[in-house]
């Protein structure tokens, strides 16, 4: 008599046996395509800017589909090679990196266009955490959060060095993350907390260089320079606010077709999308991205092992953060860090990143129920 695995398997249907997760891939194509449409607005009716990000979406599916082939056992192999070659790549940009707008992020190798190896190690870094700690007895110890935070600090402190915030951040949020699900005390992650405020002052004064306290400062009082660094806030809060409940229209937007809004097409595009589509449209997309969310952490539960629990885990909450930090910053809540938008925004190398993590997700979750049929 079959079992009730067996008559799963023989449901499963042909995207699971790619080892594709059909909701997980038709949430992620609802944003995508509703994503073109609003960068065909933000972009002054770009068909050229659409077309791009067709192909660049086109690839990182491909880098999706590839990754999601490979078992969680060849990353958890591979994890600590990676690490270390994403590392010495991020040495290499301090040493004889290439430079643009005073930042010095990427490198660039005879034969192959430039790259920003942070990029790679917003995946690099939760595979290292994930595979050290889930090496150690669960919940970890004193010497295990140490060492963890060790491998955290150094990749972290080599991105603030180029300048580059932003990642660095981002990227020390996807450490956390594993160390979180790995089960650490609540009193350990206030203690961490407290000790982010103790260092901020210091971070002020010896860290922070002069734009990136400005960008603190504007986020406080934007119009104290409404003309200068508080106009990209004002005119992003000015387009959500005008869009009321339901918006003023597909391609009607006055702040980014008239050019008041800033970098519409790329950090700031929710704001386009607030204005054209309103408060239903911003719940609408907010409802789509907690549905990813959701789905993300129920693989992270079902996981069949610590290191694929604790890599998964991150992997979402990254995601969450690069919603919150973007969403946030145009809002007004946050600092300007220029966070793109996932899945929305315009851009090559991060959502060739997303959905490598995305990959990374689907084939925790498929080759494990593949073993459990």
């Amino acid at each position: 008599m079959p079992s009730g695995h067996d008559d799963l398997g023989q449901r499963r249907g042909w995207l699971v046996r790619l080892h594709l997760d059909p909701l997980l891939l038709i949430l992620m194509l609802i944003l995508i395509v509703g994503g073109l449409f609003v960068l065909y607005s933000g972009s002054d009716g770009s068909i050229q800017t659409v077309e791009k990000q067709v192909v660049r979406f086109g690839l990182a599916f491909v880098v999706m589909f590839v990754f999601a082939q490979l078992d969680p056992s060849v990353y958890r192999r591979w994890s600590p090679w990676l690490f270390g070659v994403g590392t010495l790549a991020l040495i290499a940009v301090l040493v004889a990196g290439v430079g643009a707008k005073g930042a010095q992020r990427w490198l660039q190798l005879p034969g192959i266009p430039r790259f920003q190896p942070s990029e790679f190690m917003k995946l690099a870094v939760p595979m290292m955490l994930a595979w050290y700690l889930s090496r150690q007895p669960l919940p970890p110890g004193f010497k295990a959060i140490a060492t963890a935070l060790i491998i955290l600090g150094v990749p972290t402190a080599l991105i603030v060095k180029q300048p580059d915030l932003g990642t660095a951040l981002l990227i020390a949020s996807a450490g956390i993350f594993v160390l979180f699900f790995a089960g650490i005390s609540w009193k350990l992650v206030g203690s961490f907390f407290g000790l982010a405020g103790l260092a901020a002052p210091l971070m002020w004064f010896f860290v922070m260089r002069d734009y990136q306290k400005q960008r603190i400062l504007t986020l406080l009082d934007p119009s104290s320079d409404p003309l200068g660094a508080g106009w990209n806030i004002i005119q992003s809060k000015t387009a959500i606010g005008s869009g009321g409940l339901f918006g003023k229209g597909w391609m009607q937007g006055t702040q980014s077709h008239l050019d008041f809004l800033p970098e519409s097409h790329t950090d700031f595009i929710v704001a386009v999308l607030a204005e054209e589509f309103g408060f239903v449209g911003v719940m609408l997309l907010l409802s789509v991205y907690l549905m990813i969310i959701g789905r993300c952490l129920y693989i992270a539960t079902h996981a069949q092992d610590s290191y694929s629990r604790l890599l998964a885990g991150s992997l979402t909450l990254t995601f969450f953060i690069y919603v919150f930090v973007n969403i946030g910053m145009v809002s007004g809540i946050l600092p300007i860090v220029g966070v793109p938008l996932p899945l929305i925004s315009y851009g090559g190398t991060s959502a060739v990143t997303l959905l490598a993590g995305f990959g990374i997700l689907m084939s925790i979750h498929t080759h494990r129920r593949m073993l459990v049929s």
